[in-house]
């Protein structure tokens, strides 16, 4: 009877040996396939923001090799306020603490503004460069991709931005090469909206000329004289009126030079 059970027993003890074979197989399988499905969310989300950071400063750093110390005197004044604050409230060290987590958002916020100039300087130049400017304006401001006129010879371009300052028109190209072409831009805007202020900026490093990394500045500061819902009314009139576009001539793409605005904000 012993001889007789003995092959079930070890076929028994086989099958038993493949099912957790299998078991253990089948959880290996799911555990790569959870780590494969990370993956492809990670790859699909970007890196995070440390990540961006990290980039932004690398990239800052070379164009400034002063951002270190820029960002140290961002966060030791910060420092410095929560401690004067503290000492008038008899309270110092609260207040130190209470300061750091600011400091360190001061220290970013300066290698953010150095970021952009940086990003600035690196397109400055290139076909395009203005229109890439005005795309990182904020709500409340309308900018079109393409250039509203080109000189195809010269590639000198003119791009329009519509806000509450009114229309304004942003030239790219030397001034006396771009002024016969701008001119005429205004006329015809100034004569499809009569009671709109029209105004030009031209971009560039010489005389009355707004550099790339202040464009947004300056036009952030003019006066405003019309409300959100007519800056609308004003974008819907010439986008219906302004059917024929001009020739872009070869190399001036906005969107080569198109600065990182993700990279930008560190986010």
């Amino acid at each position: 009877m012993a001889k007789n059970s003995s092959p079930s027993s070890a076929s028994g003890s086989t099958s038993l040996k493949e099912v957790k074979a299998m078991q253990r197989e089948r959880r290996r399988q799911m555990k790569a396939d959870k780590k494969n499905e990370r993956a492809a969310k990670k790859a699909t989300r970007g890196p995070g923001i440390l990540s961006q950071l990290k980039q932004v400063f690398h990239m800052t750093r070379q164009h400034n090799p002063k951002l270190v110390l820029w960002m140290a005197l961002a966060f030791v004044a910060a420092l410095l306020i929560g401690l004067v604050i503290g000492l008038l409230l008899e309270n110092p060290v609260t207040w130190v603490l209470i300061a750091i987590p600011f400091g360190l958002f001061a220290a970013v916020l300066v290698m953010n503004r150095l970021a952009e100039r940086a990003m600035f300087a690196q397109i400055d130049g290139r076909p395009g460069a203005a229109g890439a400017a005005l795309s990182t304006l904020r709500r409340g401001w309308i900018v079109r991709e393409e250039p509203v006129a080109v000189n195809p010879r010269t590639q000198d371009v003119v791009f329009r931005a519509i806000g509450r300052p009114g229309v304004v028109l942003v030239t790219e190209g030397p001034s006396n090469r771009v002024a016969k072409l701008v001119q005429k831009e205004r006329r015809t805007t100034e004569r499809l909206l009569p009671n709109v202020p029209v105004r030009v900026v031209e971009t560039g490093h010489g005389a009355d000329q707004t550099p790339l990394h202040e464009l947004t500045r300056v036009l952030k500061r003019m006066d405003k004289r019309l409300t959100k819902h007519e800056v609308a009314a004003v974008d819907k009139r010439l986008t219906a009126l302004g059917t024929s576009k001009p020739p872009i001539p070869k190399g001036v793409d906005p969107h080569r030079a198109r600065p990182d605005r993700r990279a930008m904000r560190g986010r």
